[in-house]
């Protein structure tokens, strides 16, 4: 495994689509658990999923493809990601 592998990272991904209401954070949790992310999946006020998590690069984007995928609960129409370093203060992955 090489060390970009390995390297901690922080993504955030802005979820769009049909993902309030329909128990998305709670699914992303189990994901990002399931993955040993640590973050947070959050109601934005205009319908989206901010989704932060914290960890290996290559479990960040197992996620992010997780997201992406057809096997969400609700709809996703676009998912916006961005990329960088860790910031801490998380403690495990919950719905916020």
């Amino acid at each position: 495994m090489s060390t970009t592998e390995r390297s901690s990272v922080r993504l955030t991904a802005w979820v769009h689509g049909h993902v309030q209401g329909v128990g998305f954070r709670w699914w992303t949790r189990c994901r990002a658990r399931e993955l040993q992310l640590v973050g947070e999946a959050r109601n934005l006020r205009d319908g989206r999923v901010a989704v932060i998590a914290e960890g290996e690069r290559r479990s960040c984007e197992r996620l992010l493809l997780l997201l992406r995928g057809d096997r969400t609960p609700g709809r996703v129409d676009e998912v916006v990601e961005q990329w960088g370093d860790p910031r801490g203060g998380f403690d495990g992955f919950v719905e916020a």
